[in-house]
């Protein structure tokens, strides 16, 4: 139901995007934050979701400035290929970059005023990033590996946020999690939910890990998040 536009970076960089559009052709903006995989088929199902409930999704590629068009599966050897780019990402110009999205999302007449942000994994992170930048109007992080590193940055946070994390993810330790439930216990409008039984990558049913209850229950609760935050 989407397309592929291009976007232009505030450098004049320009590079690809999947967007997709609400029933009503218009709506609040939702910026859609990849894995390490790309804006593959699997994040472009995402925007498919959050437009046919109601939001002007867009999945920008993150690692335009490494590898552009990067589209790739769940295999080990792709999990690998994946991992080495995100090695490379500077993480503070991924941000800067996606913040230039909110802006021109903004500025869209599709866009209904507010803008926020929903990210899986290594997006999860970056929309972390956005979150305590105060760069999105509202922000949704799907075990986002690696936000404890920045967890100081929250003493700023003026963001309504959502974090989701499996109780079973290898990826992320216990200690990274109660890192960030420590940061964020003063803030308002915020909350780190833990999903028991899951596994890292649970809302991807692409891979071995999905869990589709636990990605029905956190679709619910993001959806129902955004759209109070967002309109």
């Amino acid at each position: 139901m989407g397309q592929d536009i291009k976007l232009t970076a505030e450098d004049g960089t320009e590079f690809s995007a999947y967007q997709a559009m609400p029933e009503e052709g218009r709506g609040p903006g939702l910026l859609v934050i990849q894995e390490i995989f790309g804006v593959n088929s699997h994040i472009r199902q995402v925007v498919d979701t959050y437009a046919q409930l109601g939001f002007v999704a867009i999945a920008p590629d993150v690692f335009f400035r490494i590898k552009p068009g990067l589209n790739i599966g769940y295999s080990e050897a792709e999990i690998q290929e994946g991992f080495s780019y995100y090695q490379k990402l500077d993480f503070d110009q991924a941000r800067d970059d996606l913040a230039h999205v909110v802006k021109t999302m903004k500025a869209m007449p599709e866009v209904v005023a507010k803008v926020g942000s929903v990210g899986y994994c290594m997006g999860g992170n970056l929309s972390f990033r956005l979150a305590v930048n105060n760069s999105v109007d509202a922000a949704v992080a799907y075990y986002g590996g690696g936000a404890d590193a920045v967890a100081d940055r929250a003493k700023d946070l003026r963001t309504p946020l959502m974090m989701h994390f499996a109780e079973k993810d290898d990826h992320i330790p216990a200690a990274a999690v109660e890192k960030l439930k420590d940061a964020l216990a003063e803030k308002r409008n915020t909350s780190v939910l833990i999903y028991p039984g899951a596994d890292h990558g649970f809302n991807c049913d692409q891979r071995g890990s999905y869990d589709r209850f636990s990605a029905m229950v956190a679709l619910a609760r993001s959806n129902m998040f955004l759209h109070k935050y967002l309109g």
